[in-house]
């Protein structure tokens, strides 16, 4: 779980999404680090604080594989975690943390993607207002993109 979508989520007011599926959720230290620059009274820093369900994990030793794909700090240790299980899935928005990911075999989706499996798993009834609010919170999502998501989900 990268930072950018914690923080979306928290502000959308659906970090709960992330526990879909009974998963354990797993945060780098490196990641907390990254948001706790924030300040104690950020939202997403009282949000995580209050997240008993949140395993915050220290960052492993990142391979070489990793490192070359140039990332930031966070999701550097994402990709590095999520390597050691094969299980594992991702948490990303960033295009070029998605492209590592894939090149690297590591399943991953993006905000988007965790409001299409809320919507399939009946968690939320409609999908539409949850992009909208996270679009409102900083989330860039094309307008044909969006639109192709809601078609493919009736809405």
């Amino acid at each position: 779980m990268n930072a950018s979508p914690l923080i979306l989520l928290t502000k959308a007011g659906h970090l709960d999404l992330l526990r879909l599926g009974g998963a354990e959720v797993v945060v780098p230290d490196a990641v907390i680090a990254e948001i706790g620059r924030k300040g104690p009274y950020d939202p997403t820093v009282q949000a995580i604080g209050q997240a008993g369900w949140l395993s915050i994990v220290p960052r492993p030793q990142v391979p070489e594989s990793v490192r070359s794909c140039n990332l930031d700090h966070g999701e550097t240790a994402v990709l590095a975690v999520a390597q050691g299980d094969p299980d594992a899935e991702v948490v990303l928005d960033d295009l070029a943390a998605r492209r590592c990911s894939a090149r690297l075999g590591i399943a991953y989706l993006g905000s988007v993607g965790l409001v299409l499996m809320a919507k399939r798993l009946g968690a939320i009834p409609a999908a539409r207002p949850v992009i909208e609010r996270l679009r409102l919170s900083g989330l860039y999502l094309d307008d044909d993109f969006v639109a192709e998501v809601l078609k493919r989900l009736g809405e």
